[in-house]
């Protein structure tokens, strides 16, 4: 216990697993929260005296119970017997062999095939916040730098399994971004540049770090230096993979902030069993193809060149149905390439994956042959990147046997002919086996003992074994070893030898073999990046053969995307829903048009459950699926590149936050109108209606004209309720009203779910409860309420209402007399509106109010 403790001591954050014998324990707090997270018995042990909680597991099943803990958040350190017990009298020597925490995990029953595990970690400077995310298991190392949106960005796109931060921002980084995330946190003094960049320098043996393009990011280095120190620090030093730094360039990515991403639903959903788009677009068959589009997704380019290349690829597999078919068929006997060669570089390999690793390269040829006769130059481009590593795969062939074990332990996994030293070990196992058979039957003639045995175990080695009714026969010369209740042990003299031959033969055989499998894989070193440079070559030849299957699956077409500033969708469909649609059932296509000239803004009306929510985003998908590099579910797409998606969809409390629905989405939508340009696209849905009527109308004018008026001009969609938005489009040229059409009958309302020209006047919130199911009394009373709001109310009285309004405004206005009317308009006529900071605005608009208000005195 003083051992355990001294050892707990240094790891007073971390879950201890202490080997005893054949068993990992643990003891007091950590044995309560071990016994309750793996459903296991919690005994108590006394030391002295003192009672302490127990709890273990037999050390075969770490595999087992390892995965459950790291998932429950724990930090497990586990601590092994660094001896054999048997070449100490004393207590054995115990150290901790590795820290395993929720991003630090090498194990395949903790990760998951199809999603990076990576860890994290954010800096907090004065102005700009550093970030980095590495994968261990992977090898991938990025950073970036950026304010507090950005950070959060892309902890949303990137979803780490840990977060490291400075102990002295613990505070300020709950209050950002949340307790969502597993966060750990750790001394100040980590979090220094020059310490940083000594540890980046010293694990890349650079002299600086302009080669890796990241040296203009002094928050993203010190970020990315804690993450190394932190992976020392959790006993991983193995770390030839991970052999560059990648930056990640804002500008070169469609921006969507953590309300778009989480509004569009891209790859979670705050609703249960919902379907993802992940979910309807990944056709991806490897790993690594599944991990990098999801990269994909939450990176869509903005490069032309790129997108346009993407897009020639996959037309060229739809073209040729054979090639993507072929392609596909290989790419069915990839293993995980990437975190296959990581446990090379790690030590972490058995002799069984490295059989799979090499099978993995055998379909590097195939695939390479395919591309180089596509007759495509830009997947022949891609065939350049890739290499067959024909040394690698030779040398694991000769030396590996192909049903190799996963535990060297295990024994026979060398192939036979590689070692001449080896083989004629197990000559000598094996016939010294043949030999004991031999004497077994040679010394039941020679006794008549008809139920003799020859056996072993650990403590008297060989044995023979008569049962006591044949007692009488037993031979002089043999030597009595053991007495059980029906029989008696003997040990012979030729016994002992042969013996010491088998057990001398197989202890040698094993120490040989994983002697061998050792030099293997520090010799597979070499291969590091020749494997990573093919996964991550074929991840992206898997993203676009499942683009090609999605397209030929669903009626996908290939989008134009140039760098005009236009959208233009023709039949649009939204991919999500129209895969949930009962049988047989069409999805209703609709047309989008936008651009900043005639058709900037537009007001889509329309009830309750017509379908205006998805029409926004099917917009919001289609553009994001073209500039991914796929093709869309449409019949055309004419696409003016986009930089930035906006959306504010559906109503959510944070009430945890303390903040109402309505809060929320004014906090989404002051986000939106504070990061406007040109090539934006914004949708809005239902603004204003977390508030009175009259307040939301209020709102939503204000935000339309706003977004109408700004030098942006950014397209936008603007689904709503308030019918009286319908009056904007007779005031502003570039607002144009839409609706989604629906039929009505005597008793009931058909949802055509067509946008069509023009502005709706009426919701059908009362048709829409009554098809829930509502009361037929609420129902019959709702309608009275409405008729009766109605006539108080009009929509006209409304209108006029805003009409008063302004006549007012501008009546007393022009009752001023000249001389002060034309010194406030030269004032306002000669504003650049364009360079006006919000300040001078505010200051320039005091001084109207103060010569109006000295004019009113007087």
């Amino acid at each position: 216990m003083q051992q355990y403790n001294s050892i707990k001591q240094k790891y007073p954050d971390a879950m201890l697993l202490f080997r005893v014998g054949d068993f990992y324990e643990t003891f007091g707090e950590d044995a309560v929260k071990a016994a309750q997270i793996l459903g296991i018995v919690q005994t108590y042990r006394n030391n002295g005296g003192d009672k302490t909680e127990l709890a273990g597991f037999p050390h075969h099943s770490l595999h087992t119970y390892l995965p459950k803990l790291v998932k429950a958040g724990q930090r497990v350190a586990i601590c092994d017997q660094l001896e054999d017990p048997k070449q100490t009298k004393t207590i054995v020597k115990r150290g901790v062999t590795e820290l395993v925490t929720p991003g630090v995990a090498l194990n395949d029953d903790i990760l998951n095939a199809k999603t990076n595990n990576f860890l994290c970690a954010v800096h907090f400077a004065k102005r700009f916040m550093g970030i980095a995310f590495l994968d261990i298991s992977t090898g991938e190392f990025l950073t970036a730098q950026g304010s507090t949106e950005q950070i959060d960005k892309l902890l949303q796109n990137f979803s780490p399994s840990e977060v490291l931060v400075s102990k002295a921002h613990k505070t300020e980084f709950l209050e950002r971004f949340g307790d969502q995330w597993h966060s750990f946190f750790l001394e100040d003094w980590i979090f220094q540049e020059d310490y940083a960049h000594e540890t980046l320098t010293k694990h890349f043996k650079t002299k600086n770090l302009k080669g890796y393009g990241i040296d203009h990011l002094p928050h993203g280095i010190i970020a990315s230096g804690t993450v190394l120190h932190y992976l020392s620090e959790t006993q991983h030093r193995q770390l030839q993979h991970i052999n560059r730094l990648q930056p990640i360039v804002e500008d070169e990515y469609v921006w969507m902030d953590r309300f778009t991403i989480r509004n569009l639903e891209l790859y979670q959903s705050p609703h249960q069993n919902a379907v993802t788009l992940l979910d309807v677009i990944d056709k991806t068959i490897s790993p690594m193809g599944g991990r990098m589009l999801k990269r994909w997704l939450a990176l869509p380019l903005k490069n032309m060149t790129r997108i346009q290349q993407r897009h020639q690829m996959v037309a060229h597999l739809v073209k040729t149905p054979e090639l993507l078919g072929s392609l596909t068929n290989y790419v069915k006997h990839l293993g995980d390439l990437e975190r296959l060669i990581s446990k090379v570089a790690t030590g972490k390999i058995c002799p069984k994956e490295t059989v799979l690793l090499k099978n993995s390269l055998e379909v590097v040829g195939p695939i390479k042959n395919l591309l180089v006769q596509s007759g495509d130059a830009a997947l022949q481009a891609y065939a350049q990147q890739l290499d067959s590593c024909d040394a690698l795969r030779t040398r694991i062939k000769e030396m590996l046997h192909e049903e190799a074990p996963a535990n060297i332990l295990k024994g026979n996994a060398i192939a036979t002919g590689y070692s001449e030293e080896l083989d004629s070990l197990r000559e000598l196992a094996f016939s010294s086996k043949d030999v004991l058979q031999k004497m077994l039957e040679r010394e039941t003639e020679r006794t008549g003992i008809t139920s003799l045995k020859i056996a072993s175990n650990n403590v008297f080695g060989y044995y023979i074994e008569v049962r006591n009714t044949h007692k009488d026969k037993v031979p002089p010369e043999w030597i009595r070893k053991q007495t059980l209740v029906n029989a008696e042990r003997y040990i012979t003299e030729e016994l002992k030898e042969l013996e010491a031959k088998i057990l001398g033969a197989e202890e040698r055989i094993l120490s040989l073999e994983q002697q061998l499998f050792t030099q293997l894989v520090l010799w597979m070193h070499e291969y590091i990046e020749p494997v990573q440079a093919n996964a991550h070559g074929l991840a992206q030849i898997d993203c676009l053969c499942g683009f090609a299957q999605l397209a030929l699956d669903n009626n996908y077409h290939q989008p134009l995307v140039d760098d005009s500033t236009a959208l233009d969708i023709t039949e649009g469909r939204h991919p999500v829903i129209e895969k949930q649609l009962p049988l047989g059932e069409q999805y209703i296509t609709n047309d989008i048009r936008l651009d900043r000239e005639q058709q900037q803004l537009i007001m889509i009306t329309g009830p309750n459950m017509s379908g205006k929510s998805a029409i926004l985003r099917q917009t919001a998908l289609i553009v994001l699926l073209a500039q991914m590099g796929g093709f869309v579910p449409a019949k055309k797409a004419h696409i003016g590149c986009v930089d930035k998606i906006f959306t504010r969809v559906g109503a959510s409390d944070n009430i945890s936050m303390g903040e109402s629905t309505f809060m929320v989405e004014m906090n989404e939508t002051a986000s939106i109108l504070n990061n406007l340009s040109e090539r934006s696209l914004v949708l809005l849905d239902e603004i204003g209606r977390g508030t009175s009527t009259y307040d939301g109308i209020s709102i939503a004018w204000a935000i339309s004209e706003y977004l109408h008026e700004h030098p942006a001009k950014a397209k936008t969609l603007f689904a709503t309720h308030y019918h009286e938005l319908n009056e904007m489009a007779s005031s502003f040229e570039r607002i144009k009203n839409y609706n989604v059409s629906i039929r009505e009958t005597k008793d009931n309302v058909l949802f055509l779910r067509k946008l069509v020209p023009g502005g709706s006047e009426h919701s059908f919130g009362i048709h829409v409860a009554k098809m829930a199911g509502m009361p037929q009394q609420v129902i019959q009373k709702a309608n009275k309420i409405l008729t009766k709001l109605e006539k108080s109310h009009s929509n006209e009285e409304l209108t006029d209402g805003l009409v008063a309004a302004q006549n007012e405004m501008q009546l007393s206005f022009f009752q001023l007399d000249d001389p002060l009317l034309e010194e406030i308009k030269e004032e306002i006529i000669h504003l650049d509106i364009n360079t006006l900071t919000p300040v001078e605005a505010l200051m320039k608009l005091n001084e109207i109010k103060r010569l109006l208000t000295k004019k009113k005195a007087n």
